[in-house]
């Protein structure tokens, strides 16, 4: 018997950047983090880095007339949709099924492989305890303000000997909320986006940038939920909902306005996700690529419906994939996908890790400030096919709010000094960031 990990088969040669990352994770005594973008394999990389630790542990005990017959590893995942996608590759890369275990809900069967979610680690210690490796997939999850995972790196350090991989597509090193992180799995090897794309290993992302303006009532409201926040702000001496969250749970008139303020924020939010010119900027590209797969992010379920309510009356079928989406009624509408319907209406869910490789067309409704989320979007349609060499990315911003972020953020997360150029139409104007 074998630890069941040194079966793994790849059906291809991994790349030298993938070889790079996995000997950078090894040289730093089986401790580190990967940060890779998206669409450049990370999931490969974990799975050599496993492979590789068992490997090495294997050869020094043998030399002591030992054999190594298990090497436990914990994949822990953000969401269960990542659970069976994993499962799927595992075996697919010759791992046998009966190694590999499911702990989850009512899933709680622990194997010399299991994977699992963050969430459910949370009150199963036992789970890090037993691992020989734990890989910390989308890592930047568990972050110092997820109160819920506060206790997952102390849990993690007690044992020094353990390996721990972190896999993530970017992470903000100087941002105190990921110091647990970086003290503990520190980044040993990156490979982002504009890398990626010159080796050409990712498509080209060619950003189009497309404003709009808030309707009369519309921004009404939105100048007077900022007012409502900024003095409410101002009354809390503090201005980010990291800080703010802590004040909820202090009680008293302070947690009242911390109450209000999220209050206030998720009424601004919903505004700019479902303002009527965003989603008929929407409705409009969506028609002009009426044969393409379109991946379409927004933040809220109610904004996502009701694009999907305008496209119906438009004649224009779509679907919504969410978090309370069942898993086999998501994996109904991917295979539907590009067959019964073109447009395809996400929030959040097929952000993170979830492969559509033939897909090349993004709208972006949302703003976000989050860095990881907007890698991770953009992430979905550049991942390179035989036929892809270029993906199409609109992002939707409103004028004169904080929409006016997104494109500023898109430049960030691509990495990318862009040329710009202005393509007049009878109707609008249209900025075209090229990717360099």
């Amino acid at each position: 018997m074998c630890p069941a990990i040194l079966n793994l088969k790849f059906p291809f040669n991994l790349t030298k950047d993938q070889e790079d990352a996995t000997t950078a994770w090894i040289n730093n005594k089986y401790k580190g983090s990967i940060i890779y973008s998206t669409g450049t394999g990370k999931t490969e990389i974990a799975f050599e880095c496993a492979r590789r630790a068992a490997t090495n542990i294997s050869k020094i005990l043998k030399k002591k007339n030992i054999t190594l017959e298990y090497f436990k590893i914990l994949f822990l995942v953000p969401r269960i949709i990542l659970i069976e996608q994993n499962t799927e590759r595992l075996v697919k890369y010759n791992i046998k099924k009966e190694s590999i275990g499911i702990y989850f809900g009512e899933k709680k069967d622990e194997k010399e492989i299991t994977i699992s979610t963050y969430q459910s680690v949370i009150n199963n210690h036992f789970l890090i305890r037993n691992s020989d490796m734990i890989i910390l997939d989308e890592v930047h999850f568990v972050s110092n303000t997820a109160f819920s995972y506060s206790n997952l790196f102390k849990i993690i350090k007690e044992d020094q000997n353990k390996m721990i991989l972190g896999l993530t597509a970017t992470i903000n090193e100087l941002d105190p909320k990921y110091q647990d992180i970086i003290d503990t799995i520190p980044p040993v090897k990156k490979y982002l986006i504009k890398e990626a794309v010159d080796d050409k290993r990712l498509a080209k992302p060619e950003i189009l940038s497309m404003d709009v303006t808030l309707t009369s009532s519309e921004k009404e409201i939105y100048n007077k939920t900022s007012e409502l926040i900024k003095n409410l702000s101002f009354k809390l001496n503090a201005y980010e909902a990291g800080t703010i969250s802590k004040i909820l749970f202090q009680g008293g008139i302070r947690s009242k306005y911390a109450k209000e303020w999220f209050n206030q924020v998720k009424i601004r939010k919903e505004l700019l996700n479902s303002s009527h010119n965003k989603l008929e900027k929407a409705v409009q590209i969506i028609k002009n690529h009426k044969a393409e797969k379109i991946m379409i992010f927004s933040e809220t379920i109610d904004s996502i419906t009701k694009l999907k309510n305008i496209l119906e009356k438009c004649n224009i079928p779509s679907e919504i994939i969410h978090s309370k989406i069942k898993i086999k009624d998501r994996k109904s509408i991917l295979e539907r996908w590009g067959l019964d319907f073109f447009p395809l209406l996400s929030v959040h869910t097929l952000e993170i890790g979830y492969d559509i490789p033939h897909v090349k067309i993004a709208i972006i409704l949302s703003n976000t400030s989050n860095i990881n989320q907007i890698v991770q979007r953009i992430g979905r349609v550049i991942r390179k096919t035989e036929n892809k060499e270029k993906a199409l990315i609109y992002i939707i911003y409103a004028k004169e709010t904080r929409d006016n972020n997104m494109v500023r953020m898109v430049d960030k997360a691509v990495g990318k000094k862009s040329e710009r150029t202005y393509k007049r139409t009878s109707k609008q104007t249209k900025i075209t960031d090229k990717f360099k």
